[in-house]
Order: structure tokens, then C-alpha cells, then sequence
């Protein structure tokens, strides 16, 4: 599919590299911090310090102490339990932290609020304007957080890319003016802090020439990009000329998004979705099930990726591939800051692709139209009453007509 995405800023000569779980992510982060010379610029959802987290931040606090301009953005929601040390201990190697949204005190969190749905969800980290890591991979482990009794024993299925070349200054622009935005609330609370706080953008030149491979970085937000990856993807799905496939954690699109795929598939498009069957959150699991229905009537095949917890939030449309932070559900669509990576090279997309159809053909479990017409009427209740509170939940949004 070489024809351009509407609105997206296409720059060409990256290397983008695909990183796939914390095998492969983990390792070229922490190397990349490592060799910073002038500056870490890392935001992310989750960070625990587990195993894998105290390497990162371990990493994170040395590049601080050697002289690197080490600035780190955590979710308030998110990151909940864990901000408050990470920061103190980024602060005291001689870094900068924030929290974005922080959590309000207990009373708070009892009355419903669209702005506390509003977070940080997007995975970017920026090493001396040269380097990004873009994708849906928190600073988590792949294995410590497991629950034992859940008999897992595979890690965390998960994408993200690292990219060098002209799309890392995108990146770069994109989390100074979330810091400069930050900077400006904690003001507007801390006055007394004005001294202390250095507002304005450091000034980087164009990224090196790296590579051959056309990309664009997507992001989402509540401004000026409310809309970009959802109309984006709508895009791709319905120029879509052989083959779509989709693995994404938490799949509850929108009708417009629902129908975009029957009608692909109507024009003879092969469609299939790998889609979560380990549950990690019970309700959007179950709520994801009652779509499964009109998807199978219309001949798009669903597979549950069975070995462990899917994470991953990627897709292959013909010759385009997308990696990112981004679910397909309210949640990303409507109300996070999100950030992905599309890439126009068939070279990437057939590495993608593969890798998709080895997790289907090694942990993939069909959902058979017969079987799922089988279920007892308590799993279609479950289904039905997780449908229904899902889409009160997006009713905060003032958008749940589009549910």
C-alpha cells in the first residue's frame, strides 16, 4: 500500500529497527543510555522497579551522575505506587522527573472524572537526539509481575522499534512540549518554584540520514491530535488491498472501525485479529467477546494468543506496518497520549507479519463461529453486562454514540 496516509508527516532515510519483548528492548535501551552523551529524554506509563526497572534506572541515574541531561516522565495513574521513589532517586543522581496527573487523594478518586482518564500512556524514550524507542513496552519485566497462579511461564508479548534518522526529531519536538506543558501546570500550583524551573526547547539539529525506510510518527493527544491514528488507521483499512492483520491487547473500536473492517473483508481483503486469551483486565476481555459475533459473521478471523499476555498494539496492512502504544479501545482512541510509528517498507512489514504468524501458529487459538455460538448463556451474560459497562465508561467521554 504505497499510497500517503492522510495528515501524517512522512520523513524518509530512517533505519527503524523492530524490537520484539523485553529480550530485545531492554537490552538496546539501557545500552543506548549508557552512551549518552548530552541527553536521556524517557517517558512511559508503567515503571516498576523490578529486575528489568533497576537496570533502567540504574542506567538512568549513571547517565545523571556523569553530566547527561536526564529527564524522565512517569503517569501518575499508572506509574502510581512507584513514582514518587523513582523521582526522588532521578532527582538525586543530579536528573529531572515528573509526574503526569498525578493521583488526587482517596476522597478524590470517588467521584467519576474524564481528566483522571486522561494519561501518559505512550512508551518514548529520546538519547541524545539520535536515538528514540518507540512502541507499548512499560519499563516492566517480562516475567516478576506474573501472577504464579495464573501458570505462565512465556513472557510478555510486546513490540517496539528503535529508529535513528529524521523522524527522531518528530519524537524529540513532541516530548519537550509535553515537559514545557508539564512545567507550565507546576507553576500555575508551585508558584514559589519560578526560579527554579528552565522553561524553552533546546534546539537540535536535523537527525542524521540513517537508513532507506519511509516513516511517520503518530501520536495522539487531547489538542491538536485528537483524531491523527484512529483516521490514520481508518485510512489503511480501507485502502487495504490483500492483507490486514491486527495484534492488539485491548480491541473495542468504534462502529465506524468495526465496519471499515467487515467491509475490507466483504471486498475480499484477508482480515484476522490476534487479540488477547490470557485476561489480564476481566472486563475489557469479555466486552473485546461481545464483538466477536459481527466480526465472525463477516469473515474476519480472531485468534486468542493462548502463551502469555498480549500486550502488543501493531498491525500489517499490505506493506505498512505500525508499531505503537495505542489500543484499539476508548481508552487510546479517545483519551491517552499515545505514540506510533508507521513505516512504508516491505521489508519491515514482512518481518512483522512473520512474527505475528509464528505467535498465531504457536499459541494462536481460533475462535470457531460454531464454538463461540456454543457458549452458556452465563458467558453471554458476563459478555453483554462487561459490553454495557464498558460503554458507560465511555460515556465520560462524551462520545459513546460512536460505541
Amino acid at each position: 500500500m504505497k499510497a500517503d496516509i492522510v495528515r501524517l508527516d512522512w520523513t524518509n532515510h530512517n533505519a527503524v529497527d523492530l524490537l520484539q519483548n523485553g529480550a530485545d528492548f531492554f537490552p538496546a535501551l539501557c545500552r543506548a543510555i549508557d552512551a549518552a552523551r548530552v541527553s536521556v529524554h524517557l517517558e512511559t506509563y508503567i515503571f516498576l522497579p523490578d529486575r528489568t526497572g533497576k537496570q533502567v534506572l540504574h542506567s538512568l541515574e549513571q547517565a545523571a551522575r556523569r553530566g547527561v541531561k536526564v529527564r524522565v516522565v512517569l503517569d501518575g495513574f499508572g506509574s502510581a505506587n512507584t513514582a514518587q521513589a523513582i523521582r526522588d532517586r532521578v532527582v538525586e543522581a543530579g536528573g529531572q522527573c515528573r509526574i503526569y496527573r498525578p493521583e488526587p487523594p482517596w476522597y478524590g478518586r470517588l467521584v467519576p472524572s474524564r481528566s483522571r482518564l486522561r494519561r501518559l500512556h505512550r512508551k518514548l524514550t529520546v538519547v541524545d537526539g539520535e536515538v528514540a524507542f518507540i512502541g507499548g513496552i512499560n519499563v516492566v519485566d517480562d516475567y516478576d509481575d506474573l501472577d504464579p497462579n495464573d501458570g505462565i511461564n512465556a513472557p510478555r508479548f510486546d513490540f517496539a522499534v528503535q529508529v535513528r534518522g529524521p523522524l527522531v526529531a518528530y519524537a524529540v519536538h513532541a516530548q519537550d512540549l509535553l515537559w514545557v506543558r508539564m512545567n507550565w501546570a507546576r507553576l500555575r500550583r508551585y508558584p514559589r518554584e519560578w526560579p527554579r524551573i528552565k522553561l524553552g526547547l533546546p534546539s537540535w539539529p536535523s537527525a542524521a540520514l540513517a537508513g532507506h525506510q519511509r516513516a511517520a510518527l503518530v501520536l495522539r493527544d487531547n489538542l491538536r491530535y485528537r483524531q491523527t491514528f484512529e483516521r490514520a488507521y481508518l485510512y489503511g483499512i480501507q485502502h487495504a488491498q490483500r492483507d490486514i492483520l491486527i495484534g492488539n491487547a485491548y480491541f473495542f473500536p468504534g462502529r465506524q472501525f468495526r465496519k471499515a473492517l467487515l467491509r475490507a473483508a466483504a471486498r475480499g481483503v484477508k482480515v484476522r485479529l490476534l487479540l488477547q486469551g490470557k485476561i489480564e483486565y476481566h472486563m475489557q476481555y469479555y466486552a473485546t467477546r461481545s464483538l466477536y459475533d459481527q466480526l465472525l459473521r463477516g469473515g474476519i478471523e480472531i485468534y486468542e494468543y493462548m502463551p502469555s499476555y498480549l500486550h502488543a498494539k501493531v498491525a500489517v496492512i499490505d506493506d505498512m506496518a505500525i508499531v505503537g502504544s495505542s489500543n484499539l479501545d476508548p481508552f487510546s482512541l479517545l483519551l491517552a497520549r499515545e505514540a506510533n510509528v508507521v513505516v512504508d517498507d516491505l521489508a519491515l512489514a514482512r518481518d512483522l507479519q512473520q512474527r505475528l504468524e509464528t505467535a498465531i501458529a504457536q499459541g494462536g487459538r481460533l475462535v470457531r463461529p460454531l464454538d463461540y455460538h456454543r457458549r452458556g448463556w452465563w458467558k453471554r451474560c458476563v459478555d453483554a453486562v462487561s459490553y454495557t459497562m464498558l460503554r458507560i465508561g465511555v460515556a465520560l467521554t462524551g462520545r459513546s454514540g460512536e460505541y
